[in-house]
């Protein structure tokens, strides 16, 4: 008969995940931190499964015990076990401005992991993987989001479960956040299908930090960062309160994928975030599969956060604000073309980035979603989300963050993307050279588009370049690393107030990519053909509107007569 050997320090976590797992595997034995016990069994047998809990025990430092993790792969290696399964953290993702979101298992985040905690799980990951070089064996990593329960002495359980939460002012990330018994039910899919690889336990949904600290009753407390720092590196050391390291999991979104679980063994958590998150309120669980009273109430419909935190109650709430003050009466904007925006389905929406700080997207966002209910998911650069205050208003404005896995997922989604095709470079243009276009980079948006056949819809605004016009650049090398800017901008207010200039914006003739396979994403010809249509459409609206511009802070450029017809098609 076969063993299923249960291993990991901090008892009663891996007391419930072995307990659970017995309902459905049988017994399974429960072996101390010390290994004591382990000399009283046979010699594993091929059916054999060791299972080490490394995320038990990581108390508020986060960090998992590397001693006791060597002591457990060598005892492995010479009672000669043939298949180990590491239930390791998703915290081995770096979380970061630049944390793209949703990453799947075989992406690190940042390839420099400077956060501590990160470090440590990716040392757990690489001395065990040495195990799984070993001949005739199986290996499995487990990589679970935080694993929330009643009376949990890690980080995230005490944060939910204490009257107070100390958060940083201006981030709002969103979280994902695991049940034990959905985590006990990825461990026995993959102790039966005896699967072999690294797969993320995540459940599909998220939940915002702020809805999280709402939903349990806790008092939210924000201090900024730099006071932070000293106090907890101090009582950090007595485990009195958690590293600043472990701060930075609260500052931005550091989301996994679990569609590889779920695609190649089939498994989904049964919980949400919201759900969970309930469970240190007191809501009990039953065994794996199970029901009971306490699991029905926690199996209601509950609040669907959107998967990278674009909130449309905080869109509407600005709407009747600060975005129609400023559309509406401060830059007066005025707009042709929405026709050309499809009510519903896929589509790219390239523009053109004025002005170095983000309000031209921001209000075309504001129009579409005002005019057309579509609400353009925009990709943004990390240094949006870098920044407090900054970062939640980017992320609940429905910006994402600029990688194609994203961008894929919101055409996927039959979405409305939104791409500046120059980059970031092309908001830092210096205002004499405002409306000429800079280099599209490497047509990237042109190559999206045509794999989810999806039409680009060009369009260009002229008036965002004077709310702050550039008048010279500085090359200092201490403010491109902290802000990620290419250069710090010389504008008159400098980036404090923007003028009230007048603004005109056009939304073009799509570009159809119909008439091409998905395939041609490969054919640079084609790419660079349609990229080049797209550059004329947006050249010649922008060359036309200034002729007809007969002030920076008035006027009118869509009256009579109306602007030449554009899109001819390029030779």
């Amino acid at each position: 008969m076969s063993n299923v050997v249960v291993l990991g320090t901090g008892g009663a976590l891996v007391d419930s995940l072995t307990s659970r797992m017995s309902s459905v595997l049988g017994d399974c034995l429960r072996v101390a931190p010390d290994l004591s016990g382990l000399e009283s069994l046979a010699k594993p047998s091929e059916g054999d499964v060791w299972i080490y809990v490394a995320i038990a025990g990581v108390g508020l430092a986060g960090v998992p015990d590397l001693v006791a993790a060597h002591g457990v792969f060598e005892y492995a290696e010479r009672a000669g076990v043939k298949h180990l399964v590491l239930v390791s953290s998703a915290a081995i993702h770096e979380p970061s401005a630049h944390h793209p979101g949703f990453v799947c298992e075989d992406q690190r985040g940042l390839r420099r992991l400077d956060n501590p905690i990160a470090r440590s799980w990716q040392e757990l990951e690489t001395v065990a993987g040495q195990f799984d070089q070993l001949p005739e064996t199986t290996f499995s990593i487990l990589r679970s989001v935080p694993v929330i329960r009643q009376g949990g002495t890690d980080f995230f359980s005490r944060f939910f479960s204490g009257r107070l939460a100390t958060t940083l002012p201006g981030f709002d990330p969103s979280l994902q956040l695991l049940t034990p018994e959905d985590l006990a039910a990825a461990i026995v899919r993959v102790v039966r299908q005896r699967a072999i690889g690294v797969y993320h336990v995540a459940p599909r949904g998220v939940i915002p930090l702020r809805e999280a600290v709402s939903a349990t009753q806790t008092w939210r407390l924000p201090i900024p960062n730099s006071l932070q720092w000293l106090p907890r590196k101090v009582l950090s050391r007595g485990g009195l309160a958690a590293p600043s390291a472990q701060i930075d999991y609260l500052r931005y979104s550091s989301t996994v994928s679990g569609e590889k679980i779920e695609r190649e063994l089939q498994f989904e958590p049964r919980y949400t975030s919201h759900q969970a998150v309930l469970t240190v309120l007191g809501s009990g669980q039953s065994g794996i599969g199970q029901s009971s009273p306490d699991n029905d109430s926690l199996t209601g419909p509950l609040t669907d956060y959107d998967r990278f935190g674009m909130d449309k109650q905080y869109v509407a709430r600005l709407g009747k604000t600060l975005f129609r003050f400023m559309h509406n009466v401060y830059w007066r904007v005025e707009w042709k073309g929405l026709e050309n925006i499809p009510p519903s389905g896929r589509a790219v929406l390239a523009g053109v980035h004025r002005g170095h700080q983000p309000w031209d997207g921001v209000m075309t966002f504001y129009l579409l979603a005002r005019e057309l209910d579509r609400y353009t998911r925009y990709l943004i650069h990390p240094t949006l989300v870098k920044f407090p205050f900054l970062a939640p208003h980017m992320i609940k404005c429905g910006g994402v963050h600029a990688c194609q896995e994203n961008a894929e997922w919101v055409l996927e989604n039959e979405g409305l993307l939104g791409i500046f095709p120059e980059g970031i470079r092309g908001a830092f243009t210096l205002y004499r050279d405002a409306y000429k276009l800079g280099k599209f980079g490497r047509d990237d948006y042109v190559k999206i588009a045509l794999r989810h056949q999806a039409p680009i819809i060009p369009y260009v605004t002229v008036g965002s370049a004077e709310i702050f016009p550039i008048l010279g650049r500085l090359d200092w090398r201490w403010w491109k690393r902290v802000s990620e800017w290419p250069f710090l901008p010389i504008t008159p207010t400098m980036g404090t107030v923007p003028l009230p200039s007048k603004w005109h914006t056009w939304f073009l003739e799509p570009v159809s990519v119909e008439g091409y396979p998905p395939e041609a994403a490969n054919d640079r010809a084609i790419v660079r053909q349609l990229s080049q249509q797209v550059r004329h459409r947006m050249e010649t609206a922008i060359d036309d509107m200034l002729r007809r511009r007969k002030s920076v802070f008035w006027g009118t450029v869509f009256n009579e007569p109306e602007p030449k017809v554009l899109g001819e098609e390029l030779a």
